[in-house]
């Protein structure tokens, strides 16, 4: 299977991160949660899968397109 990388939708900056390196995610689950103008937005994944790496760390600021979380 090839790798995925989910991207930020939004710019605003890291809540939460919902996931862990080697966790069997589903579609749609909650990978990273962002707060944008005191909303949060969670970033779902887009098919299930394995995360490979997480490159981002709570409180980091993210733009928009930037990689959060990159599945296998």
């Amino acid at each position: 299977m090839a790798e995925l990388k989910v991207r930020s939708e939004i710019a605003g900056s890291v809540w939460k991160i919902e996931v862990a390196v080697g966790d069997e995610v589903a579609q749609d689950d909650a990978l990273v949660v962002l707060e944008s103008m005191k909303m949060e937005i969670p970033l779902l994944s887009p098919r299930a899968g394995i995360v490979r790496e997480i490159l981002v760390a709570e409180g980091d600021p993210v733009a928009e397109g930037d990689i959060a979380v990159i599945l296998a």
